[in-house]
């Protein structure tokens, strides 16, 4: 994919300054209708859509719909249903020595938004944050990821027909664009990548003092206790490790089991694949491939240590990697110290949950934690273990409530979106004192002749 010069990046964003400036993206019923616009023109290219992620990731329509598609929508309608509510300036209690005088929390937007999605969900990842862009009164420059062209190119086309490029614009590029963009000034970036990808965005975001959200990953860890409705969490880890082939930023990356249950936890999980994807899971038409051949070499690579127990099929030319579970490593084996990414579960077992709290707490802070048993394990692990997000009894569902924001902690993130999240990362929360004109008291000023009875009532 090309990429896109300094020089056009520039007159771009001088452009969209003059549009924040002038105004045009401040109104309510301006986000609202193109709020309204983009969410008619998603439903009219959702089979282009669905299309366009079968050639670049082998999803199926059902799949693309589910974690994609209905997801941006969802977060749109919630948006245009609450953004009069969120707009209003919000009326604060005033402390006595400042009477008589009112208080408000204005939200106003941060001005030019630069927006830098990743392959794994390309229309997603782009357009959520980009619905909060619009829902706070942002301008836009978006930039997909160069290793999903087809969704690439037709994002910029589906926003190009809707949007002034002074107001939302598309480009596209690699590593090349990304420096030439991080040497420009923006109001706020929202990165979602790799950690250290992230730590680049946010040295050249601090260059201009710019405020970013930045969306990670890392080891999110999947914990199976002795409690646990075997057959259910066997069920719902196939489902979470196998959506995207794994290419999940908050797909269970590894697994403890309690001794007691594993032999039946894996027995369980052969059963679901098969029942999910047939014989052949080669062959299964809801199971996607792994986006480029170095990222098949990578995780190919990680299952050359321990024991399958699970899956093991390879064919790099169609990219396919079955699903995997690999137990008999250490805990300093190579695929212990990086994030998969891939359709690959490395098993633990252990017979006190004390074990499994020391070895994550030991580690970086992960993007979410999954635990499956009784409500006594899981509040002790959500009390004691510092994660993005989590779920307890199933995998990723977390991420679909628009009540609920999404984001990482420490390395696997910092800064969250989804629902009023999303209105919230785009906008500046600004103080207001409206101070009353037909009093002056004159405790505040010099000689401060009442000083000793102000200082008693502070």
């Amino acid at each position: 994919m090309q990429e896109t010069s300094e020089i056009q990046i520039k007159t771009i964003l001088e452009a969209q300054r003059s549009y924040f400036r002038e105004g045009h993206t401040q109104s309510i019923s301006f986000r609202i209708e193109n709020l309204k616009k983009l969410k008619k023109a998603i439903i009219e290219h959702e089979a282009a859509i669905c299309e366009a992620l079968w050639d670049d990731l082998h999803k199926s329509k059902e799949e693309a719909f589910l974690t994609e598609i209905s997801l941006v929508l969802g977060e749109i309608n919630y948006h245009i249903r609450h953004l009069k509510k969120w707009t209003k300036p919000q009326r604060k209690s005033t402390p006595f020595h400042l009477m008589p005088a009112s208080s408000y929390e204005y939200y106003e937007p941060l001005g030019v938004a630069l927006i830098v999605a990743p392959w794994n969900y390309p229309f997603q990842l782009v357009f959520n944050p980009l619905v909060g862009a619009i829902s706070s009164g942002c301008c836009a420059l978006v930039k997909p990821s160069p290793f999903t062209q087809k969704t690439a190119q037709l994002m910029e086309d589906i926003l190009n027909k809707i949007f002034p490029m002074e107001y939302i614009k598309t480009i596209q590029g690699s590593k090349d664009t990304n420096e030439a963009l991080l040497r420009q000034r923006f109001d706020f970036i929202f990165f979602t990548g790799s950690t250290q990808v992230g730590k680049v965005f946010m040295k050249g975001a601090a260059e201009f003092l710019t405020p970013v959200v930045l969306e990670l990953g890392g080891k999110s860890p999947c914990i199976v206790d002795h409690d646990a409705q075997i057959d259910l969490a066997a069920k719902r880890i196939v489902w979470g490790k196998t959506i995207n082939a794994g290419q999940t930023c908050i797909a269970p990356d590894y697994l403890f089991v309690h001794a007691s249950k594993k032999e039946a936890l894996i027995a369980k999980m052969k059963h679901y694949l098969k029942e999910m994807h047939g014989d052949a899971i080669e062959s299964s038409a809801y199971y996607p491939r792994i986006i480029h051949e170095d990222a098949f070499d990578r995780l190919a690579s990680l299952m050359q240590e321990g024991e399958i127990c699970l899956g093991g099929k390879m064919d790099r030319n169609t990219r396919f990697i079955e699903p995997t579970v690999i137990e008999g490593i250490g805990f300093d084996s190579k695929i212990m110290q990086e994030e998969i990414f891939g359709p690959i579960l490395p098993l633990f077992t252990f017979t006190r949950l004390e074990e499994v709290e020391d070895y994550i707490l030991s580690k970086e802070k992960p993007l979410a934690m999954y635990y499956f048993g009784g409500d006594t394990g899981a509040n002790r692990l959500l009390s004691k273990i510092s994660s993005g997000g989590a779920t307890i009894n199933d995998t990723l569902i977390h991420i679909a409530n628009h009540n609920l924001s999404f984001g990482g902690v420490g390395n696997s993130g910092t800064g969250s979106y989804h629902g009023k999240g999303s209105f919230l990362a785009f906008s500046h929360k600004k103080a207001v004192v409206k101070a009353a004109t037909w009093i002056d008291l004159p405790f505040k000023y010099a000689p401060f002749k009442y000083f000793e009875w102000v200082k008693n009532i502070l």
